[in-house]
């Protein structure tokens, strides 16, 4: 089946995070599409009741289109930890409690570790572009590397300070954004969105 693709126009980026927001804005401007936030359309965030990184990213995208009648792109992404049993994963927000302090959560994740030589992790992103009608495409990337303590850095967002990507010598949170754009899991993810629905 043909991938449907985009036309340009306004396209709902389904995210409340203005972290999330200004790293998708900037990969889609020069497709000649119009980003505008979920937030900035008074929609709501709806639950998110999926069971995996894709399921929340669909479920995000798709009451985005809907309740706005325009293409919409959700990302659901967080960190896995294998040590942890990949945790926090799909809880990687909710970690961070209802102040959405990262902080907090990056102490979680050190402190479950605590003693445990494994600090492998990586990011995954899931994106999701839906139409109002229901259709919805899918593509996910990742990026490994492992974790690091204290935490580095005050750019980024989220676990960007305690993440060291493989061979690099720089936390995400430590990264000038145009460098953390070209191999974050949001990109390698939007790199196949683009290949698929923009190129």
């Amino acid at each position: 089946m043909t991938a449907r693709r985009l036309e340009g126009g306004r396209l709902v980026l389904a995210t409340h995070n203005k972290g999330k927001l200004r790293e998708i804005a900037e990969l889609v401007r020069p497709f000649g599409v119009e980003a505008v936030s979920a937030g900035d359309l008074g929609l709501p965030e709806p639950d998110e009741t999926g069971d995996s990184f894709e399921a929340n990213a669909v479920l995000k995208a798709r009451f985005a289109a809907e309740a706005s009648g325009y293409p919409a792109l959700a990302d659901d992404s967080g960190l896995v930890v294998p040590a942890l049993a990949g945790a926090p994963g799909i809880f990687s927000a909710r970690w961070a409690g209802a102040g959405k302090d990262f902080r907090i959560a990056m102490e979680k994740v050190e402190a479950r570790l605590l003693g445990n030589p494994d600090r492998r992790a990586y990011f995954v992103a899931a994106l999701s572009v839906a139409w109002p009608d229901g259709h919805a495409e899918q593509f996910r990337g990742e990026v490994h590397g492992t974790l690091v303590w204290p935490p580095r850095g005050d750019k980024g967002f989220g676990y960007d300070p305690m993440f060291l990507p493989e061979g690099r010598d720089e936390t995400f949170g430590e990264m000038e954004p145009d460098r953390k754009h070209a191999i974050s899991h949001r990109a390698v993810a939007f790199r196949k969105l683009v290949t698929t629905c923009l190129a």
